[in-house]
């Protein structure tokens, strides 16, 4: 059972990370973008030729091959990362007109107005 004290909030002015990430400590994103710019000799599979390349030209042309050899997921992803990804589109050509009541029919309106004249 939890603890009825760990669940009190914070009082103004406190913190319960007192101390917080220390000054100069990078995050997982800049982290990330330092190793996927980082460059290596590779061998180009599309153009057979020793290139220096990143990190992320080299990922790219995995999933480039990947998707030439049938990999339609890794097409996908290619796609997405090119073009970004479709937008889900609704066809509003098929609508078909229903009424608000569907128990209360026109017809019956109009009768009870002749009725009344």
């Amino acid at each position: 059972m939890a603890n009825e004290e760990n669940l009190k909030s914070w009082k103004p002015g406190e913190s319960g990370n007192i101390k917080g990430r220390p000054k100069g400590k990078l995050n997982r994103s800049t982290i990330a973008k330092r190793w996927l710019t980082t460059n290596q000799k590779y061998v180009n599979p599309i153009t057979q030729t020793e290139e220096d390349l990143t990190q992320e030209d080299i990922i790219t042309l995995a999933l480039v091959k990947k998707a030439r050899q049938g990999d339609s997921r890794a097409y996908s992803e290619l796609m997405n990362s090119a073009y970004g990804k479709a937008k889900e589109s609704v066809d509003i050509t098929q609508f078909v007109e229903q009424p608000l009541f569907p128990d209360v029919q026109e017809d019956d309106c109009n009768k009870e107005d002749t009725k009344t004249q």
